[in-house]
């Protein structure tokens, strides 16, 4: 009995030797996949380094580009607004101009002969200054050329 207690043993230890030696090839596998991994994981960190320090310098040049983009445009809003504010002054001179042309074309007609008092009644000349002005405005193309 004594030697089959010790074969009983030595068997067990046998069977868990080798249990532990496919423990073992399990875990070299798996080592040898995690640094198959590892590589990879570190080609992958250099690629996304380098595509941040790209991305990094184009955004360098937009605020560049914006801030030179902000600087002409202030000018050139600038320029607009002077534009706008002398044709304003154009314009308004214009209207004066035109007026005093309507008045002096008034003012320049024959008069006509009197009609008989039966028509209608005689207009003072400021009245009719003004309605030919009227008519004169009226006449206006929208391009601001009178017909």
């Amino acid at each position: 009995m004594n030697h089959s207690i010790g074969i009983v043993i030595e068997s067990l230890v046998a069977a868990l030797l080798i249990l532990t030696i496919c423990y073992c090839m399990l875990l070299n596998t798996r080592l040898k996949r995690l640094k198959a991994d590892e590589q990879s994981l570190k080609a992958t960190i250099g690629e996304l380094i380098t595509v941040t320090e790209i991305a990094e310098r184009a955004i360098g040049g937009l605020k560049h580009t914006v801030r030179d983009v902000n600087e002409h445009l202030g000018s050139q809003i600038a320029l607009a607004t002077s534009l706008a504010d002398q044709l304003k002054g154009q314009l308004a001179e214009s209207d004066n101009v035109l007026r005093r042309l309507s008045r002096i074309a008034v003012a320049a007609r024959p008069l006509a002969e009197p009609e008989p008092e039966a028509a209608a009644p005689k207009m003072s000349a400021a009245r009719a200054n003004a309605a030919a002005a009227q008519a004169f405005a009226e006449r206006r193309r929208p391009d601001g050329i009178a017909a």
